[in-house]
């Protein structure tokens, strides 16, 4: 399993910011820092993310409601996602517009890191 650097996810952001738009900066780098870690975490001898698809969900929800960046978290949680996936042999397939939607509505519904990995395993595919 390919993990997500605290580095990586900071130039990720960065692409997203320089391709859509918004400002770059970090605001909460503790938050990056613990995503090289959360999404391996094991309770009691077993993974608590234990599929690649609760895994990007991690990526996912953490970057969008704990705002790690000035802006474009949304955006970011999201690639995050999509670039952990790719990594590891799976890419995610949507009609134009479907990321942004499902974005949004993580927030709208504050999502739960179950239905978000329900969602990446519904549209993505192995490579």
């Amino acid at each position: 399993m390919k993990y997500l650097t605290g580095e990586q996810i900071i130039l990720i952001h960065s692409i997203v910011i320089d391709e859509t738009g918004g400002s770059h900066g970090i605001r909460e780098h503790d938050i990056i820092l613990s995503l090289e870690n959360t999404p391996r975490q094991h309770v009691f001898g077993k993974e608590l993310y234990p599929t690649i698809f609760l895994k990007a969900a991690v990526y996912t929800r953490h970057i969008i409601f704990y705002h790690p960046f000035l802006d474009g978290n949304k955006r970011s949680g999201m690639a995050s996602a999509s670039v952990f996936l790719e990594n590891n042999g799976w890419k995610i397939f949507v009609k134009e517009g479907e990321i942004k939607t499902f974005a949004l509505n993580i927030v709208a519904e504050k999502m739960e890191i179950e239905k978000i990995a329900a969602w990446f395993k519904k549209h993505s595919k192995k490579l």
